[in-house]
């Protein structure tokens, strides 16, 4: 195959990476859950705010059924709204979410993270400027929450504000030293500039955490492919067929053959 043959093929990718970048950041944002696995789709009693990002499609649909039945019995309950938003944003159904969590937001009005949350899903789906307003009115100057940062620097990054996002992220750290999910996203940033080799750097510190996700790993994996570090790539993802976090935005069964594609396509010209 001719060099300006894989070339192309590398270009394509790497584009397809980063319109698929601008989703994670949108829906992974800095939220956590209580455990270093997969969220749970949870028992009603369980208290723990599950992750869209971190729910397979067939996760979605459980957690969607079990947190719908909780939020239909008590549309008060925080963890309820929480998860129930999480759960519709993971299948795709961001406007019902955006309505959940608009509805949080009135019985939560000082809830910073019912707030950061309903920032979430305002930006994923689409309401950039609504989002943006709703995360900026729930953070404090004279106690700013690090969470609420981070969101904010995800919103910006998604609208190509990348040195605005960037700060955001930096003050973050200052709250939070060496917080994963920060350097996460600041690791993701650089990616959606195609700053290949600061994305790699920072996205080594945030997967040396003993905090560190499999989403995190997959990202740093992802990176160090594009860069034709296909061995150590392969050692940090587990495999080669590894779904990566920032996979594009497509439906459920044409993304997850088009992340299996772009590990191949990659491995090949690696």
């Amino acid at each position: 195959m001719g060099s300006s043959i894989v070339r192309t093929r590398q270009a394509r990718i790497a584009g397809h990476l980063l319109a698929g970048a601008a989703l994670a950041l949108l829906l992974t944002g800095c939220e956590t859950t209580s455990q270093s696995g997969p969220a749970h789709t949870g028992s009603i009693g369980n208290s723990a705010i599950i992750s869209p990002s971190d729910l397979t499609p067939d996760q979605a649909v459980g957690a969607v059924a079990i947190w719908g039945a909780a939020y239909t019995k008590d549309e008060k309950d925080r963890v309820a709204a929480l998860n129930y938003a999480a759960a519709l944003r993971a299948a795709g159904q961001t406007g019902q979410a955006v309505a959940v969590m608009r509805k949080a937001a009135i019985y939560h009005a000082e809830d910073r993270e019912v707030l950061a949350a309903y920032g979430k899903a305002l930006a994923a789906n689409g309401d950039f400027e609504e989002a943006l307003a709703t995360v900026q009115r729930a953070q404090r100057s004279d106690n700013p929450d690090w969470q609420l940062l981070s969101t904010e620097g995800g919103i910006r990054d998604s609208i190509g504000q990348y040195q605005q996002a960037r700060t955001l992220y930096q003050q973050a750290l200052v709250l939070a030293p060496g917080e994963p999910q920060i350097l996460n996203n600041l690791g993701l940033s650089y990616v959606l500039t195609n700053e290949l080799v600061e994305a790699e750097k920072v996205l080594r510190q945030a997967a040396a955490s003993p905090k560190a996700t499999l989403k995190i790993r997959e990202n740093l994996a992802l990176v160090l492919r594009l860069q034709g570090k296909t061995a150590e790539a392969e050692q940090i993802a587990g495999a080669p067929s590894a779904a990566p976090a920032i996979a594009p935005p497509l439906p459920p069964a044409q993304g997850a053959a088009e992340q299996q594609n772009t590990w191949k396509d990659l491995s090949q010209n690696g």
